[in-house]
Formats: C-alpha cells, structure tokens, sequence
C-alpha cells in the first residue's frame, strides 16, 4: 500500500529502502513524501503540505478536578476531525502541546512559563480549572494571546476588563440566574430569599442574581450565608417569613442545610427551595458523619425542591459543525476512554465541552485567513507582538456561532458561553425533568410535569388581603333617622318662628337670631350624613368632595347656630352688669349690632376654613391595621384599611380652629353664669340660651378630644361625634323655642297681640319704649326725693332725743325746790308734762318713738310722685313744722 514501483524509480534514489507498512506512530517529514495517517492510509502524494498553528493547553489530569481525563481525549477527537476537513483550515494543520495542570495555579504559573517561552509560538491557550484560568486568562494579554476555557465557571471571569481576551465554553455559574429569574416569573413570585456558603464563586453568583431580579422587578427581602455552620442562618430565614430560597453551597454543606430545615420545618407546602443540579442524584441519601439527621428526615425535607443545571450534552438529535450528534459523540468518546466507567472518569459532563472549544477555535481561525489575506497578513505570521492577527481572532470568536455535540455554541459580550439550562424537580426520592430554558433565545421548554405537595405553586409571602373597614350600616341608618327628624323639628320651629314675628312675645326674643339658630342647628344635623359616607357609597375620587362637605357644614353650622346664641347672651351682658353710667350708653343697642355680630363670627369662619381648602386642602388617606390571621389553616393575613379625611398639616389647622372655638364656647360659658339673675323684656328668652350654651359647650369640649383620640375606631368615632351634635341640637330647639309655642298656644297671646299690632302698627313698640324711658327717669328723681327726706327725718329724730334728755335734767331741780309740795305722778304718765310752751301746736303722740307713718319713709309719697297737703297726716305734719 505504499509507494508504487513506478513512483520509487521517480522520486528516491534506487538504493533507497523503501517500507511500505503504514505504521500510525510513525512521522515522516521531508518534501515529496507520503504521510502515514492514524486510520492505517498514506496521504496523497500530490497533497501540499499543511503549515502547522500550535495550541497550548492545560488539562488537569489530576488534582481538586480531574477534569483532563476526559476533556484531552474529546479535544483530540476533534483536532483530528478538524485536521481532516478540507473545508476548515485547509492549508494549516492544529496541533496540541498540553501539560497536566493539577488544577494547581503554582503549577499552572511554571507550566506557563514553559509554553511562552518554548517553541514554536502558540497561536491560543486553553487552560482548564477557574482558579488556573484565572491565572492564564490575566496574564495572556501580555502577549496577545487568546485564551479559551472547557471547564471555567467562575463568574468573576466575566470581567471583561480584568480579562480582556477570554472566551470560555463552559457557562458561567451565573448562567443559573437567568433560569431561576424565569421561573420566579412564570410561577409569580416576587419576593425571595438566599442562603449561600461564603465562597467566592457563590458571592460572584449571587452578586450577578441580585441584579438580574432587581432588573426584573423582585425583591431579595432575606439574604443569609455561612462559613461551615448553617444552623444560624435557616433560623433567620424561618423567623423572617422566606418561603422561595436559593441555596449556593457545595453538595457536602447541602447535607448540613438540610438537616436543619428538617429541624426548623423550613420546607413543606408553604416552601420551595432551589439549588444547583450538578450534585450527585442521592447527594440527600449518602451518610455523613457531620449531621444527625436520618436517611428518611433529610428525604422528606428535600423533597419538592427545584434544581437547574448546565446542559452539557444536546439533547436533541441534530448534527452540528462536526457532522455528529450527541450520541454519536458519546460512543466514540466511550471507545476513546477504553471502556472506562464514566463516572469516575474526571471531567466526563465537562468532555463536549472540550470537544466544542476546538471546533469553537478551528472554525474562528477558518473565519480569519479570509480577511488576514485582505490585509497581507497570514496565521503563520503570528507572534506575541502582533496585535492586528489577536483581534481578528478575537473578532471571530467573539461572533461564533454552530451548533455543537454540547448545543448551540455563541458567546456573550463577557465571552462566557450562553447554554441551554435543564430544569429538574425532586418528586418523590427521584428528580424529573421538568423543563429546559434557553439563554439565547430567551425560550422556556416546559413539560407541564411539575409537582407539588399543596394544591399548587406557594405563595412568595404570606398572602395579606388589604379589607378596608366601613361604617356599620345599621349605625348610620339609625343616626340618620335621628339627623332628619331633627331637621323636621328644625323647620317647624322655623317656619313658627317666622309666622309669629308679628307677636309681641316673639319680638321680644329676636326672632331673626333665633331663625340663624334654627338654620345653623339644620345645617350641623345635615353634617352628619356625610359623616357616615365613606369609600363604601362613594369612589376614592369622590371622597374629597365628601370631606369638605363635612368640614363646611359643620363649621358654618357651628357659627350660625352658636353665634347666634352667643351674641343675645353677650348683649345682654354688657347691658345689665356694667354700672349705671354705662347702662344708658349701651342699653340701646340697635339690632344690626346683633347681626353684624353674628356675621363677623360666620365671615371668620368662613376666611379660615377658604385658607385651609386652598392652602392644604383635606385628601384621602389610608391608616394600616396590625395584620390579622383569618380561622382555619390559611396562608393568609388581613390588612385591615381606614379611609381618613386629612391635610398635610391636619393638626395644625385643627389647633387653630379647635382653640378659636374652644375660647368662644368658654366666653359663652361665663357669660351665661354672669347673666343668670338678670330680667330683661328685651331679650326674653336669655335664660333658656344660657342654658343650651352650657349644654352645647359642655357637649363639645367633650366631642372633640374623644373623636381625635377614637379616630381608628370608625364606628365609635362617627357614634361619639353624630350623637353629640344631634343631642345639641335637639336641647337647643327643645329650649328655645319649645316654651314659646307653650305659651302662645296655652295664653292664645298670639290673637290680641297680632291684633293690636295690625291696628296700632309699628308705632306701638316706639311709644312703648319711649313711656319705659320716661318712667325709668321719674323713678330717680323721686329715689332721690326720698332719700333727701330719710336724711330729714335722721335729724329730726336726733333733735326729739336730745329735748326728752333735756327735760329729764329739769325735772329732778323743780322736785327739790317744791319738796313740801305732794309727789307728782310720773312724768312719762302724765300728759300735760308733754305739752309744748304755748303758741305751739301739740305732739301727736306722747310715744317717745317717731309715729308709726314714719316708719317707712316711702309712704311719704304717692305712687304719683307729687306731695301735697291731702295727702299729710297731721301728726306729719307738726313734725316737719317743728
């Protein structure tokens, strides 16, 4: 099968031994010379010889990961394939230098050295474990180098500034997180929690998760990690309420996590739990010393959990860039191995990924002799300076796109690797595939075989159902039927009050001040139902309008109703209690004042509750409940909800008006008390307003703290407040103007008053007052007539003392000078001893006392105030002689 006899004579000389077994390991070199290739065949004579382009590679053929045992031969097979194509490279032949790595990056550091600085110069590095990529990866830009991975997952490689020329065909750990995010969406989650080993592959991974579920609109609420001991942190996630956790930690501290779920009943129908799926199918089952937890525990409480894991291997039958499928792949791999059992072969799962990496490098190589042509340039020409030949490299790379034995192979913009994600659940010891997900396409290929132990996925959270409370409906009915019949009341007193205005007993009330009171009484009773209105009658829209339909009706209610009776109790105040110098200057005060009183009062309300609507006008607002839980063995809690009218600055405008009112209602307050005695015709009912300010006021200073302090108890609130202006109310109308109807309907004082007032007109009540004021001035004059005559009769009475004192001296005188004579009687019983000298007219009485019509000194005097002699006693009359 070697060179024929003909082509022997042409091309050796003939003393020339010529063997013509082709042995596999055997290498000829020179020119015109047949190769012998490893399938037993020789080349063709006329075939150009190929230049060769030198990969560097480290397989970790021993070590923390094994990983060369079985990616060295799947990276061969496909030298060896690639080297055959004509198609691919056909000019060059790819040849492997590889050292054993130890996946050790102190070796990996001498080993690279070797392959820098030995020739022939490596066109590409292909290193092996994380920690050694790490290193080569990092370095390689220093001599332009390409590096590209089978076996790297670390996300910290993505750093495309630290690692500016790194391609990996294994995906990164990361490439997880966006299996997980879909799911969390497809299952409605939006609220996790994480528990991860303190290593740094998982930090770099859950670092990466964290920003894609920000991205996607969830939340992490709970994020735990530990060293060695996880007791800790499944405590904080139970007391923290988690419910969807992932879990990143190495398959031993697995074992560890899980014994203390079981112990903190962390898992069950409420609970699912993620993690990563390249552990050991009974990872759950195999003993360990380090926990305390049985076979049959660590079962039931991993049960249901959800894992994903890199698809490694295609799993459908499609052939690729090297024109085989998965299986094909496999089968020759398992006769390259030699039989050997693939699960302790190093590095088996990681072997297409291996496999695709030289078909990755082969195919952007192909992809650049093309415009390294353009350019003048060739791949032999490379060398560690040569920057523009790196970034073609690059550029090819970095846009490969085929499908390999381990799926579609294309790179990120981090040069890591977007794969297929396989999606398993645990259902019942064993796991089941449950779907795929790809990265590149964003597509989710779900089987519908999911299973769960409750009815269906759990909730994220304990599900809180917001239950806004509402005002009891028999409450706000029955108030309400109080509220219109005080206004029937109301109107009837009003529509009497006006009917009687003409008589003089309702005059003499101020009947315009008792209609504002009557009106403003309608007014607060018609507060009260937009009191008991909230979000359940009206839209949220709509409550402002209820709200200020509160705040107006009740405060211009207040003011009419209030201030009315405040100013009768203030007028006469300052009539009747200021001295008599004062009395008639302020005594007629003419109604407008009254009016304008009250209208002062209502304008100032009226000013300050525009400048609170405009400043800060009243809005609905929302107070939260504390959470209840529901009977029965439900995942939820109730958010009780309270709709409130309020402003920004509620308090501030409450203290304002609240103050103002207060000072108002204890002004009326003493008022009445100071007036409780006065009697007056002009205001005739001054007593029964006093008396319902002191209800009224009472009833309010009462409200008004009760309410703000029962503000989040809405039934007590609106009871509390709608009774207390309803009981005002009726006490006010009941006082008011219940005793006029009394009288005129038991006196009839309404018929002869009413006639007398047609026929004498308005002039009656002007003639009235003006005999009132002429009486009240001859009042004083004869006040003070009398009282000149009282000091009068002080003297006279003082002289008759001293003459009975005189005449009781002279007597004993006139016994000594006639002691012969008989004993007289005693002076006090003899008349004559009275007698005045002669020419003097006799006392009236021999009575030592003034005479008994002295004793009262007002008798002196006629109703009439005139004195005249007709009306003296003659016994009066001596004495004044006298």
């Amino acid at each position: 099968r070697g060179l024929t006899q003909e082509q022997v004579v042409q091309v050796l000389p003939v003393d020339y031994e010529i063997e013509y077994i082709c042995r596999g390991n055997r290498m000829i070199v020179g020119p015109k010379v047949r190769k012998c290739l490893p399938d037993g065949t020789w080349t063709d004579l006329n075939q150009r010889s190929k230049k060769k382009l030198y990969i560097g590679a480290l397989f970790p053929m021993s070590g923390g990961w094994p990983g060369g045992q079985a990616c060295l031969p799947a990276a061969q097979m496909a030298l060896d394939l690639v080297n055959k194509r004509t198609d691919i490279l056909p000019d060059y032949e790819l040849e492997l230098i590889y050292y054993d790595s130890m996946c050790d990056p102190g070796e990996a550091t001498k080993l690279l050295y070797d392959l820098l600085y030995t020739e022939p110069i490596k066109i590409l590095l292909m290193p092996g474990c994380s920690s050694v990529s790490t290193l080569v990866a990092e370095a390689a830009r220093m001599w332009n180098l390409i590096v590209l991975s089978y076996g790297s997952s670390s996300p910290a490689l993505s750093n495309r500034q630290r690692f500016p020329t790194f391609f990996r065909t294994h995906p990164s750990a990361t490439l997880h997180n966006p299996t997980r995010v879909q799911l969390f969406q497809k299952w409605k989650w939006t609220k996790i929690a994480t528990i991860q080993q303190t290593t740094e592959v998982f930090t770099s991974t859950l670092d990466d998760l964290e920003q894609r579920v920000k991205e996607a609109g969830i939340e992490i609420s709970v994020r735990q990690s530990f060293l060695t001991d996880p007791a800790v942190a499944v405590k904080n996630l139970k007391r923290q309420d988690a419910r969807i956790i992932v879990g990143l930690f190495y398959e031993t501290e697995a074992r560890k996590v899980f014994c203390e779920v079981y112990k903190e009943k962390l898992y069950g129908k409420k609970y699912v739990w993620f993690l990563i799926g390249w552990y050991a199918d009974n990872w759950f089952k195999i003993k360990d010393p380090s926990i305390n937890c049985t076979v049959e525990q660590m079962t039931e409480a991993v049960e249901g959990h959800v894992t994903t894991e890199i698809v490694m291997l295609n799993p459908e039958t499609v052939r690729g860039a090297s024109n085989l499928t998965s299986q094909e792949f496999l089968a020759q791999l398992m006769s390259k191995l030699g039989g050997k059992n693939p699960e302790e072969t190093g590095g088996f799962q990681e072997a297409p990924l291996a496999y695709d990496a030289v078909w990755a490098l082969a195919l952007a190589l192909n992809k650049t002799v093309g415009p390294l042509k353009a350019k003048g340039r060739r791949l032999e020409d490379f060398n560690y300076n040569n920057k523009d030949i790196t970034a073609e490299i690059y550029r090819a790379l970095n846009t490969s796109s085929f499908e390999g034995v381990s799926g579609h192979v294309v790179f990120d913009a981090q040069g890591s690797r977007m794969a297929w994600t396989l999606i398993e659940q645990l259902q019942g010891g064993s796991y089941k595939k449950i779907g795929y997900f790809d990265m590149t396409k964003g597509n989710l290929s779900w089987y519908g075989n999911d299973r769960w132990i409750g009815s269906g996925p759990p909730a994220d959270q304990t599900v809180v159902i917001q239950k806004f409370r509402y005002l009891s409906q028999k409450l706000f009915v029955s108030v309400s039927v109080f509220a219109g019949l005080g206004i029937l009341m109301g109107i009837v007193c009003l529509t009497f009050n006006i009917y009687n205005s003409n008589v003089r007993y309702i005059q003499n009330s101020q009947p315009y001040l008792n209609n504002m009171t009557a009106v403003g009484c309608m007014m607060a009773l018609a507060a009260v139902f937009p009191l008991g209105i909230d979000g359940l009658h009206v839209r949220n829209s709509q409550f402002p309008v209820v709200c200020q339909f509160r705040l107006w009706l009740l405060g211009l209610g207040f003011s009419l109703a209030y201030g009315s009776m405040f100013t009768k109790i203030w007028w006469v105040h300052t009539v009747f209690t200021k001295k008599d110098e004062k009395k008639d200057k302020r005594k007629h005060l003419e109604p407008w004042k009254l009016y304008a009183t009250v209208g002062a009062l209502l304008v100032i309300d009226i000013l300050s509750l525009m400048i609170w609507q405009i400043v800060d006008p009243l809005h609905i607002t929302v107070e939260k409940f504390t959470k209840e839980a529901p009977k029965g063995d439900v995942d939820q809690l109730i958010e009780p909800l309270l709709q409130h009218c309020s402003s920004e600055k509620m308090n501030t405008w409450l203290g304002v008006v609240y103050g103002y009112k207060g000072l108002l209602l204890l002004l009326g307050i003493f008022l009445a008390y100071e007036t409780k005695s006065v009697s007056t015709e002009k205001i005739n009912d001054h007593r029964a307003v006093g008396m319902a300010i002191y209800n009224v006021s009472v009833l309010c200073m009462i409200t008004a703290p009760v309410t703000m302090i029962l503000s989040s108890k809405q039934d007590a609130s609106f009871a509390f407040a709608s009774l207390a202006i309803i009981f005002s109310v009726y006490i006010t109308l009941v006082v008011l103007f219940v005793p006029k109807m009394r009288r005129l309907i038991t006196r009839g004082e309404w018929q002869s008053d009413q006639q007398e007032t047609m026929k004498t007109g308005s002039s009656t009540n002007n003639n009235d007052e003006e005999k009132s004021r002429q009486l009240e001035r001859e009042n004083k004059e004869l006040q003070k007539i009398i009282q000149e005559k009282e000091e009068r009769v002080s003297e006279l009475r003082n002289q008759l003392s001293e003459r009975q004192a005189l005449r009781s001296r002279k007597r004993p005188t006139s016994s000594n000078q006639n002691h012969s004579s008989p004993s007289l009687p005693a002076p006090q019983n003899d008349p004559k001893s009275l007698l005045p000298p002669p020419g003097y007219p006799l006392p009236a009485s021999d009575n030592h006392s003034l005479p008994p019509t002295f004793s009262n000194s007002s008798t002196l005097y006629q109703p009439d105030g005139k004195i005249n002699r007709n009306n003296c006693h003659p016994g009066r009359l001596q004495l004044l002689y006298k």
